[in-house]
C-alpha cells in the first residue's frame, strides 16, 4: 500500500496537483483500490486554488495518516507566502524526513526549499522562477528538464510536466509496465511518447544528473 499526500494552500496551481491527483488515483484504481490518496491543508476549511477552485481537504497537517509520497504543488503561494508560514514549514520537515518520496511541481521546489528538503539538491522548477529560486542560495537548478531526480526528491517544470514526474513515481514504485498501463488508463499521449522508464542519462560532458524522460 502506498499513501499519497498532497499538500494544499491558497493559490495552489490546480493542474499542479489535479494532474498527479489523476495518475495516483488511477494507479491505485489499476492496483484494486489499495493505495490512498489525500489531500491535507493547513485547516480543513476550503482551498481556494490560483485559478479559483475551490477544493475540500481530507485531512489537517495534524490529523493524517503516515504518508510514504508527500507532493507540493505551485502557484504564488508556494514561492511567497507558505515560505513564511513556519507551521507549514515545520510540518513538510517533519513530514519529508519520514517519507518515502518528497515531490515538488513547478514552484512548489520553493516551499521544499524553505522547508529544507531541497537545499543543497538538484531540482527542476517553472522556467520563469529559475534564477529566483537559485538567488535563494543552497540549491542547483537544472534547466531544460521535465523533471529532475535526486535522492528521493522528485521535482518538476510546470503544470503538465508534473504529470511526467508522477507516472515516473508510479513506475518507480510499481514497475513500469504499471505506469504504462496508468498512462493508457489516462489517454495521456505526449510527442515524443512517454515510456515511463527510468530517465536518461546526461550528456558525458554534463556532470549534472539531469532526468530527461524518453
Amino acid at each position: 500500500m502506498t499513501t499519497y499526500g498532497i499538500l494544499l494552500f491558497d493559490t495552489a496551481q490546480e493542474l499542479d496537483f489535479t494532474g498527479p491527483w489523476e495518475v495516483f488515483t488511477t494507479s491505485s484504481e489499476l492496483r484494486g483500490g489499495e493505495d490512498d490518496v489525500l489531500l491535507v491543508a493547513e485547516h480543513s476549511a476550503p482551498v481556494r486554488c490560483s485559478q479559483g477552485m475551490r477544493v475540500l481537504p481530507d485531512h489537517t497537517l495534524g490529523d493524517h495518516p503516515p504518508l510514504d509520497v508527500v507532493l507540493v504543488p505551485g502557484g504564488s503561494g508556494a514561492r511567497e507566502v507558505e515560505p513564511h508560514n513556519e507551521r507549514v514549514t515545520g510540518w513538510l520537515t517533519d513530514t519529508a524526513a519520514r517519507a518515502t518520496w518528497v515531490v515538488g511541481v513547478c514552484t512548489g521546489t520553493f516551499l521544499l526549499h524553505a522547508a529544507g528538503p531541497a537545499r543543497s539538491r538538484r531540482v527542476a522548477t517553472h522556467w520563469q522562477y529559475e534564477e529566483a529560486l537559485e538567488e535563494r542560495g543552497e540549491v542547483t537548478v537544472v534547466r531544460d528538464a521535465r523533471y529532475v531526480v535526486d535522492g528521493n526528491l522528485l521535482t518538476s517544470q510546470g503544470v503538465s510536466a508534473g504529470i511526467d514526474s508522477a507516472l515516473w513515481l508510479v513506475g518507480r514504485l510499481h514497475g513500469r509496465e504499471h505506469a504504462r498501463a496508468v498512462r493508457r488508463a489516462l489517454q495521456y499521449d505526449p510527442a515524443p511518447p512517454y515510456l515511463a522508464d527510468e530517465p536518461l542519462p546526461p550528456p558525458v560532458t554534463d556532470r549534472e544528473t539531469e532526468h530527461r524522460p524518453r
